[in-house]
């Protein structure tokens, strides 16, 4: 049962994608990847990553999305000032969906000439317990250097973005 749930959801999450690319409305465009960010979260909590599942929908598909809408709402895009564009960006798109369709049917095949059950899977992968250990011991200096960049970030954009008085 949980196999079947997740092919659905996987099949959901590629069918918004390949529409969120072939969407000429850039506001639908945006809704279906938001319809990815979830199939990917639902995703994360079908192979026991619940932190993960939580964290890709409060940053991806809440804040990250919220910014799309709000920089769409911006440029206040009209369907008639849009040009006709070019078909070369369609056939690049296309072009790329070959090749990765072709990689993932290479990587099928390699997957199904491996005949070894598969390993013992331990019920605590993708705890929020374990993944902070990890952090916090193996990985604590690159989790603050990273931390330090997105402050130094964080106070750059304050005072760009800051008038004279």
């Amino acid at each position: 049962m949980d196999q079947i749930l997740f092919f659905t959801v996987a099949f959901i999450a590629i069918l918004s994608a390949v529409y969120f690319v072939f969407a000429r409305n850039p506001l639908y465009s945006v809704l279906s990847l938001i319809v990815t960010f979830f199939s990917i979260a639902a995703m994360y909590i079908l192979l026991n990553a619940q932190f993960l599942g939580i964290v890709q929908i409060i940053v991806y598909a809440g804040a990250i999305m919220v910014l799309f809408l709000y920089v769409l709402m911006m440029l206040n895009l009209n369907a008639k000032d849009e040009s006709k564009k070019k078909n070369l960006p369609k056939f690049i798109g296309i072009f790329t969906v070959c090749i990765l369709f072709i990689g993932m049917l290479g990587a099928y095949k390699g997957l199904t000439g491996n005949t070894t059950a598969a390993a013992t899977v331990d019920s605590g992968v993708g705890l929020t317990k374990n993944l902070g250990r990890l952090l916090f011991n193996e990985y604590v200096l690159p989790f603050e250097l990273a931390s330090v960049l997105i402050f130094a970030g964080i106070v750059s954009a304050v005072l760009i973005g800051k008038k004279e008085i």
